[in-house]
């Protein structure tokens, strides 16, 4: 399946530069695109708010404020740790990259 540039089949080795800077700024040592580790995987956070794609300009801005301040209560007891080492432009790159992982 491919989705804004992300091949998920198993054979590709390719990486997106995006998942590349997830990798980078350690987002993938408590998220995974298709599963739970710590906190939610992309392809949930990006179901959750599928219903909100009339809001996405708000949508990306509220999850590029989550990546950069952290939160609490919205996936569960553990709290998400702030991230000061993302830029406001990381954090939307990054925001706009987990909703592309919505499933059908």
């Amino acid at each position: 399946m491919l989705l804004y540039g992300c091949d998920r089949s198993e054979t590709s080795k390719a990486v997106h530069p995006t998942e590349a800077l997830a990798r980078e700024k350690a987002c993938l040592n408590c998220h995974a695109i298709d599963r739970k580790l710590v906190g939610p995987a992309f392809a949930d956070v990006a179901l959750r708010y599928a219903a909100s794609a009339t809001a996405q300009p708000e949508l990306v801005d509220l999850l590029a404020k989550r990546i950069r301040e952290g939160g609490s209560g919205a996936w569960g007891v553990v709290a998400m740790p702030a991230s000061p080492n993302v830029s406001a432009e990381q954090s939307r790159e990054l925001a706009l990259w987990i909703l592309a992982h919505g499933r059908p």
